[in-house]
């Protein structure tokens, strides 16, 4: 498996185009004193639009990315980029951090470096790791796969793959939230032999085709649970419904629009984090607007959304009823995430060797609390040693 060190470079007539159609944007009205509640702010998503027309400079943020060790190697047919940071410690862990949707490999950069290298932060340099961050398959800098193969089960062999025989470890952990903590409990469930153990900061959702499974005689916490799904559905799976059944129509818009796009993009992270209303008290623009560049300069919106479709298809669930996985689990709920699952739910399925339930944080908690999510990594993979590799 050859792999080729890479470098972000985005040719200037994209950003010339990108320019050109946020000058020319054409904004939709909006009822009086709507604010978020119907969706995306009109009046954020002007001043939004206003700095990156005006202020946001791209060339700056890919200079900070391209501080990153980035790699690029092919998978049986399917092209993948990574990060790649060395460990500073005696003895790294190997750690595989699998991001999400719609968010991008863009989620871990505040968090890689705390994890490389934990002295330089008032952490223990005994406990390092070697920090693999991969675009997922129809994601950021990896190719866009044909039909079928945005399946999160496949990603979950490709990137097991990746690490076992493309970059040689024996044994490795791996860890991720939203898609993926699915593509982490499907590789473990896949390969647990190659794998110390899985950290997740959601465990999926009750409706999910392969996670959890039926939910057989629930306690009273675990109904009141899967009620908090059902309402989150409703107020908030829009989005999901349409990824799930028509993605290709929403593609057109979304692709040939950057402010549409970004609103899709913002809301979600608005909604989905400890903000109180107020997104930038959890992320600045800098970093709304180079997560969704990411999916505009590489033109992804499309193959993401098929993700949903693909895995919503996917017709043999890897764990059925009774099943469980193995791979020691450790969990970090944070309060403002999508829905807080109690740890008995986790236990029918998991191997729960560490549950913490966080301060604060939601959904996008590497990028959001980088530093609490850091020490529960720590914490959790303390204990854990890999066979030797490489």
């Amino acid at each position: 498996m050859s792999v080729q060190s890479f470098t972000i470079a985005i040719p200037q007539v994209t950003l010339d185009d990108l320019r050109e159609r946020l000058a020319r944007t054409r904004w939709p009205d909006s009822a009086e004193g709507a604010s978020w509640n119907s969706g995306t702010s009109l009046a954020y998503m002007k001043e939004l639009v206003h700095y990156w027309q005006h202020q946001y400079d791209w060339r700056s943020q890919e200079a900070a990315l391209n501080q990153f060790a980035q790699f690029k190697t092919e998978v049986d047919g399917q092209g993948l980029h990574f990060l790649y940071e060395r460990g500073k410690g005696p003895n790294p862990i190997p750690l595989l951090l699998i991001h999400g949707w719609p968010d991008s490999f863009y989620r871990f950069h505040k968090i890689i470096p705390m994890l490389t290298d934990p002295e330089r932060f008032g952490g223990d340099p005994q406990i390092s790791f070697d920090v693999i961050v991969p675009s997922l398959p129809g994601f950021g800098f990896s190719d866009r796969p044909g039909e079928g193969g945005m399946k999160s089960i496949r990603s979950a062999d490709l990137l097991a793959r990746l690490m076992h025989e493309g970059l040689g470890y024996k044994q490795f952990a791996a860890a991720g939230g939203d898609i993926g903590s699915r593509v982490a409990r499907l590789m473990a469930l896949a390969h647990p032999e190659w794998l110390i153990g899985i950290h997740l900061t959601d465990i999926g959702f009750p409706r999910e085709v392969a996670f959890p499974p039926e939910v057989p005689n629930p306690s009273p916490v675990e109904q009141q649970f899967l009620g908090s799904v059902q309402g989150w559905f409703l107020q908030e799976g829009a989005y999901a419904m349409l990824q799930t059944t028509k993605p290709q129509t929403i593609s057109y818009p979304l692709n040939d629009s950057p402010v549409g796009l970004a609103a899709w993009i913002v809301e979600k992270f608005r909604a989905w984090s400890d903000c109180d209303g107020d997104i930038e008290k959890s992320y600045t623009k800098d970093e709304l607007l180079t997560n969704s560049m990411l999916y505009w300069v590489m033109e992804t919106i499309s193959s993401s959304a098929r993700l949903y479709r693909e895995d919503g298809l996917q017709t043999a669930p890897q764990l059925k009823a009774g099943q469980y996985i193995e791979v020691p689990a450790g969990v970090a709920t944070f309060p403002k995430d999508l829905t807080v699952p109690p740890r008995e739910l986790g236990e029918r399925f998991l191997r729960v060797k560490h549950w913490t339930k966080m301060p604060r944080g939601g959904h996008f908690a590497a990028l959001e609390e980088p530093e609490l999510l850091a020490e529960d990594l720590r914490a959790f993979f303390r204990p854990f040693r890999v066979v030797s590799g490489q």
